[in-house]
C-alpha cells in the first residue's frame, strides 16, 4: 500500500486556530493520519532513530517557532531526538560551522541564508539532496517556489532546501501617514513618490532645529541597494553565476546609487550615521519616530509587538520597472552527518506542510511551499501586516545576488564604502571605483 504522509493528509488550514492551539489541532490530524497509515514520513530508508543536532540563530520568536516544530516532530517521530543548538548571531553560527567542519564534527543540519552558504558548498561539506527531494512522499520540487530552490544550487547541484522566500518591502506607520494627510503607498508607486512622502513625513516637531521624526529608514548595504539598481535597468555584477566584478559603474546603476545617496545628502529624510548608531532604523520605527523602513519578513515578529500605532507593508517603489531581492534561508544537511536518515526525516517534516505552517504563524517566514504561502497560516487576515500578500506579489520580480564562496567577504568590504557615499557625501563615481578596487581580488579568489 502506498505510504500515507502527514503532508498529504492535513487540510489546507485549521480554521479559527492560532498559535499553540493551531499546532495542537494540526498535530491531532497528523497523528490520526499516521496511526491509520501505520507509518511515518521518511526518505525510503526505513525506520529512523537516534539524535541529530540542528544549528540555528534567530530572534526569540523565531527560535520558539523552531522549538514548536521540534516538539511537533517528536510526537510523530518519538525515536528521533532533535537537539536545537542556538548560535548568538550569524557571525557566531558561521564561526561554529567553520570550526566544526575543520574539526570533523559538524552539526547534522543547520539553517543559513543563501548569501552565506556558497563558502560551504564550495568545500564539498554539504550533502546533495536532489535525489531525496525527488523521491519524497511529502513534497516534490514543483511544490516549492523555484526562485528559492534555485538559490541553493551550487554548480547545478541542489545542496540545501529553502524554508522561506521573503523579499524586501516597505513597512510603514499608518497613523503617521493619516495625521500628516499623506496617502499610503500603493502598488506601482515610484521612487519619486517615496521621496515625496518621506519629505512630507520628516519633521522637526518641537522647532529646536533637530529632526524628531524621519520619513524613511534604510541601511547602506548591497542587499538594500541592489533591487533599485535592477529596477533602474542596471546590474550588480557582470555575470550572475561566475561574476568577476561589480558593474555598479554603468550609467543606470550609478544613477540608482546617486538617488539612494540623495536620501541623506540632498533630502535629509533618513537619520545620520550617528543617529542610526544611537537608535537603529527598526527600533526607531518601533518607537514611532520613523514613518517608513525597508526590511524583509524578518522584522514582522518584532513589529507585531507594537500596540501604540497601526502599520502595514507596501511593495518597493520602482524606478523604471518593479524589482525585488531574494531573502531566503535553507536547511542544509552536512556530508559528515552520522544520521542522515533521521536528519532528512526532520527536514521533510519541518519543510513540509505541517512544519511550514508552524513557522509561518510565528510571522517570521514567507513559506517556500506554494500551498502554505497561500494559506491562512501566512495570509491570516487577523494578523499584521494586513497585506502580507505583498510578499507573494513580489516573487515574480525577485532576483538574487551571487552565491560564490567569497560573497560574504565582498558584502563586508562593500559596507563601509557604501556608508561614506550615503553619510559623507562621497560621489557615486568614487564609491564604485573604491568598490571595484577593494573587491576585485575577492571575486578572483572565489570558488564558483
Amino acid at each position: 500500500m502506498p505510504r500515507a504522509t502527514a503532508g498529504s493528509l492535513i487540510p489546507h488550514t485549521v480554521k479559527g486556530e492560532t498559535g499553540a492551539a493551531a499546532v495542537r489541532a494540526v498535530l491531532a490530524i497528523v497523528l490520526a493520519a499516521l496511526l491509520v497509515a501505520g507509518c511515518g514520513g521518511g526518505d525510503g530508508d526505513g525506520d529512523a532513530s537516534g539524535e541529530i543536532r540542528f544549528l540555528v540563530f534567530g530572534e526569540p520568536e523565531e527560535l520558539e517557532a523552531y522549538r514548536n516544530v521540534i516538539r511537533a516532530f517528536r510526537r510523530v517521530e518519538p525515536d528521533i531526538q532533535v537537539n536545537l543548538v542556538e548560535a548568538s548571531d550569524r557571525d557566531d553560527l558561521l564561526a561554529r560551522l567553520s570550526t566544526s567542519f575543520a574539526g570533523g564534527s559538524p552539526p547534522d543540519l543547520f539553517l543559513l541564508n543563501y548569501r552565506f552558504y556558497g563558502q560551504f558548498a564550495a568545500r564539498g561539506v554539504l550533502e546533495p539532496i536532489e535525489s531525496r527531494l525527488e523521491s519524497s512522499d511529502v513534497f516534490q520540487p514543483d511544490d516549492f517556489y523555484p526562485q528559492a530552490l534555485d538559490a541553493f544550487r551550487f554548480d547545478g547541484e541542489l545542496t540545501c532546501l529553502p524554508q522561506n522566500i521573503s523579499s524586501l518591502v516597505v513597512y510603514y506607520n499608518r497613523d503617521l501617514f493619516r495625521r500628516a494627510g499623506v496617502p499610503e503607498p500603493r502598488p506601482g508607486w515610484t521612487w519619486n513618490d517615496m521621496v515625496r512622502k518621506a519629505l512630507a513625513l520628516t519633521k522637526d516637531s518641537d522647532g529646536d532645529g533637530n529632526i524628531d521624526q524621519f520619513g524613511l529608514g534604510v541601511e547602506p548595504s548591497l542587499i538594500r541597494i541592489a533591487p533599485f539598481v535592477w529596477s533602474n535597468g542596471g546590474d550588480v555584477v557582470d555575470d550572475q553565476d561566475r561574476p568577476t566584478r561589480f558593474t555598479l559603474d554603468s550609467p543606470a546603476a550609478r544613477r540608482a546609487l546617486e538617488a539612494f545617496f540623495d536620501l541623506r545628502q540632498l533630502h535629509f529624510v533618513i537619520p545620520s550615521e550617528e543617529e542610526v548608531e544611537s537608535e537603529d532604523d527598526e527600533t526607531r520605527f518601533l518607537n514611532g519616530r520613523t514613518a517608513m523602513v525597508l526590511s524583509s519578513r524578518r522584522a514582522t515578529p518584532a513589529f507585531r509587538t507594537i500596540t501604540s500605532f497601526d502599520w502595514d507593508v507596501a511593495p518597493l517603489p520602482r524606478h523604471r520597472k518593479p524589482a525585488g531581492i531574494l531573502h531566503s534561508d535553507a536547511y542544509c544537511m552536512t556530508e559528515a552527518s552520522g544520521n542522515k536518515t533521521a536528519a532528512w526525516r526532520f527536514m521533510e517534516f519541518a519543510l513540509g506542510p505541517v512544519g511550514q505552517r508552524i513557522t509561518a504563524r510565528s510571522g517570521r517566514t514567507v513559506p517556500s511551499l506554494v500551498e502554505v504561502s497561500r494559506s491562512p497560516a501566512f495570509l491570516d487576515p487577523k494578523a499584521r501586516p494586513r497585506h502580507s500578500s505583498v510578499f507573494l506579489d513580489t516573487i515574480p520580480v525577485i532576483r538574487r545576488v551571487p552565491t560564490i564562496s567569497t560573497w560574504p567577504e565582498i558584502e563586508d568590504a562593500s559596507e563601509g564604502i557604501l556608508e561614506v557615499g550615503l553619510y559623507e557625501g562621497v560621489s557615486a563615481q568614487e564609491v564604485t571605483r573604491q568598490l571595484n578596487e577593494a573587491t576585485r581580488p575577492m571575486f578572483a579568489r572565489a570558488e564558483k
